[in-house]
């Protein structure tokens, strides 16, 4: 199964993700398919979040599965381009 999820990179205590398409089977930081968008909790609240929706609609539509977070991300980052 491919799922839409968070891959963790950056220095300790500073943690930045990406938004990855990856198969479930694959390690958290191992390869992935596609990178859709990024995630940096550490910056301020209007930068924080930067995802592709078009991507991350095409690879649902295609069978991705997205995980909570990432749901929640992508609501975000749509309600951000809404404004």
């Amino acid at each position: 199964m491919v799922k839409i999820r968070l891959k963790r990179f950056g220095a300790a205590k500073r943690p930045c993700y990406r938004v990855v398409v990856q198969d479930a089977r694959k390690p958290r930081d191992g390869a992935c398919i596609e990178e859709i968008g990024t995630y940096q909790p550490i910056e301020k609240e209007g930068s924080q979040v930067s995802i592709d929706l078009e991507r991350a609609k095409y690879w649902i539509s295609v069978g991705a599965q997205p995980t909570d977070i990432v749901k929640k991300l992508m609501r975000v980052q749509a309600a951000k381009q809404a404004q």
